[in-house]
């Protein structure tokens, strides 16, 4: 038997914290999001609770308050945490799809923030992609897709692109 009072709890810290995600109270969320985890470690891995995608469901919404927060070492490290549990899944159902794309977003955002441009780059397209054949109701859903848009808009004008066959900088005929 589950013990219900911690699995409760660890929903309502976490529920708690995508509402302040919502809410834009982004250091309250990430506190949330990390009492959610603590509460669920005291449940006993003999229990049926999936302890791993709990912890992703945490981690995504840990990564977008840290990406808020501007702390984009962590956001990365915690997205990258999040996708190992998501992308090893596949299609998930509604819930869990809401925050497999908040973790691709969260990395975007980390990596174009560490200027890892090209990077970041493909990951806005993919948040974009997954956005676009996304059915469901997600709160805040064309917010994002407008956001997801003029980042990629803006990588693109910097990213550099491929180099054409017989190309040489300006810099090369001097030498």
């Amino acid at each position: 038997m589950k013990p219900l009072r911690e699995v409760a709890e660890a929903y309502m810290a976490l529920g708690e914290a995508e509402r302040q995600l919502r809410d834009s109270l982004y250091e309250d969320a990430a506190g949330n999001c990390r009492k959610a985890m603590e509460v669920s470690r005291t449940i006993s891995p003999e229990e049926a609770f999936d302890h791993a995608g709990f912890d992703a469901f945490c981690l995504a919404s840990l990564s977008l308050a840290l990406g808020r927060l501007r702390k984009f070492d962590e956001c990365l490290q915690v997205a990258d945490n999040a996708l190992r549990y998501f992308n090893r899944r596949g299609e998930l159902n509604q819930e869990d799809g809401k925050l497999w794309i908040t973790a691709v977003f969260s990395r975007a955002l980390a990596l174009e923030a560490l200027g890892r441009t090209s990077e970041a780059l493909g990951e806005f397209r993919k948040a974009g992609e997954m956005l676009a054949e996304r059915n469901g109701e997600m709160v805040g859903k064309e917010a994002l897709k407008g956001e997801v848009g003029e980042r990629i808009a803006h990588l693109e004008g910097v990213v550099e692109p491929g180099k054409k066959a017989g190309y040489k900088a300006w810099w090369e005929f001097w030498s």
